[in-house]
């Protein structure tokens, strides 16, 4: 039977043999909930990168320049990290360069031996899990955190993926068997649990309440996303 694991920081990520798995990154508030929405309204590609300086130079190459940090918009960036800013199609086949303070390091830590990666989200936890199912690789869930740091969001969506996954995937990883008993015990209401997390906290102190909102609402995009040669594409 295929397995999964659960990797709870990108600082934990040296531990994990990646070779020949496909890798779910995660990073709820906001980054993959953000790369998500993008090409649910038709942007062409993203770009992740890992530093300003890397981002804000593909503005000479066509691209729109995405960057935040700390959750707040990067000086000179025309976009931040927010979901919201790409519906109604605003950025529809646009080219997305895009920083962010966790998610996109993340990706980059993702990719040695790795024999795909894919970004995930509450927004379209089972178009994910319909496409994992379908694939005979063992999986990583690979949290970004906060920092380094353990968050309390990642670590619910990677139980609900662990749950969603539970009739084909095995697991003995202590990790996965943590996150998926976080996520039972809270599915019902996870914004009223969410609202002691630190980094929802910090969001609010930003007053993007509806950013929160978003990201924790269940299935409203019927997509993949995955990384394609060092960009991030919607899956045919």
């Amino acid at each position: 039977m295929k397995k999964i694991e659960v990797c709870l920081s990108p600082e934990l990520i040296h531990l994990y043999d990646l070779k020949d798995k496909i890798v779910v990154v995660v990073d709820i508030f906001r980054a993959t909930t953000t790369m998500v929405t993008a090409f649910a309204n038709d942007v062409k590609s993203i770009l992740p990168l890992s530093s300003l300086e890397e981002c804000r130079a593909m503005s000479d190459h066509g691209y729109i320049i995405a960057g935040e940090r700390n959750g707040q918009t990067a000086e000179g960036f025309e976009l931040g990290n927010s979901p919201l800013s790409y519906l109604n199609g605003a950025y529809s086949e646009k080219k997305i360069a895009m920083t962010t303070t966790n998610g996109t390091l993340t990706i980059e830590k993702s990719r040695k031996g790795s024999s795909e990666i894919l970004v995930g989200a509450f927004i379209n936890l089972k178009s994910t899990v319909h496409y994992l199912q379908t694939q005979g690789n063992d999986i990583l869930i690979h949290c970004a955190g906060w920092k380094g740091k353990f968050n309390l969001e990642d670590s619910l969506y990677a139980g609900a993926l662990v749950d969603g996954l539970s009739e084909s995937h095995d697991y003995d990883c202590d990790s996965a068997i943590a996150t998926r008993s976080l996520y039972l015990q809270n599915k019902h209401d996870l914004t009223a649990f969410l609202q002691q997390a630190s980094h929802a906290k910090r969001l609010q102190n930003h007053n993007i309440e509806a950013d929160i909102d978003f990201c924790l609402t269940m299935d409203i995009y019927n997509i993949v996303v995955k990384v394609v040669d060092g960009e991030l594409v919607k899956n045919k």
